[in-house]
């Protein structure tokens, strides 16, 4: 399957720590019909500091929306875990972040491998929503395959997160599931968490972060609004800030 512009998988291996000669990995998930291209800038900044990076390509993104309806919250969860492994297998310390339903596969995995992860960071992460529309999803997935996007909710002008134009509905579907995984295992969450979350955000409504905040067992999570940025905020006009506030963080938590 041909894979669309700018949606190749990144990876760098990274360099030990100058402090303490650890090794530290970084995962970053893309979301729901996007691409690793909405990841691989800040991917890109953190490698530059020596940090061990790798963002995948979630299974079925990326081609086309007919190869994403057939894949599913499992494909999706599985691949973050392959990508976790490796990172995990290869470094000291293993920092998560993920963007809209990526933050919630990575708080899945943070949940699941406790003390093996050493933060977690989320922007405009998706758990839950209030958008009243979603509860036909399950009927409607039966009768037509797709419905129009919600990609490229982006500020700032000549920006792409080359997502898909169309939404799969099956997919659709099978990620509002996932959710509800997600929120049975915030409890089990005990990282430190950084939570970006913008002001004004077409896509992932506040009721996500609410529960997020509300629903782990972390001591410490750190909520930062970002005023300039639409949804896709690691390609918007605050993704510097996210970027360095990041690098600050990742030393922090995996600090002697």
């Amino acid at each position: 399957m041909t894979l669309a512009p700018n949606a190749q998988p990144f990876h760098f291996d990274g360099v030990p720590d100058e402090r303490d000669g650890q090794r530290v990995g970084v995962l970053l998930s893309h979301g729901f019909t996007g691409s690793p291209a909405s990841m691989t800038p800040w991917g890109k900044h953190l490698a530059a500091q020596g940090f061990a990076v790798d963002v995948p390509r979630l299974p079925g993104h990326g081609t086309t929306v007919q190869e994403m309806n057939k894949t599913g919250w499992s494909d999706w969860y599985a691949e973050i875990e392959r990508s976790f492994e490796k990172l995990h297998a290869n470094c000291d310390q293993v920092v998560l972040g993920g963007l809209s339903m990526g933050g919630g596969l990575v708080l899945k995995l943070a949940a699941e491998r406790g003390n093996d992860v050493a933060g977690v960071m989320l922007v405009n992460a998706a758990v839950a929503s209030n958008n009243k529309q979603l509860l036909a999803v399950p009927v409607l997935k039966r009768i037509i395959a797709s419905l129009p996007g919600i990609g490229n909710d982006i500020k700032k002008p000549g920006q792409d997160e080359y997502g898909y134009d169309r939404t799969p509905l099956k997919a659709l579907a099978s990620m509002m599931a996932g959710w509800k995984e997600v929120r049975r295992e915030l409890p089990n969450v005990t990282q430190p968490i950084l939570l970006f979350r913008s002001a004004e955000d077409h896509v992932v409504d506040p009721s996500s972060a609410r529960i997020i905040a509300s629903k782990v067992s972390s001591r410490e999570v750190t909520e930062r609004i970002l005023e300039n940025s639409y949804h896709v905020a690691t390609l918007d006009n605050d993704a510097p800030a996210i970027f360095e506030e990041s690098v600050e963080f990742i030393r922090r938590v995996t600090g002697p």
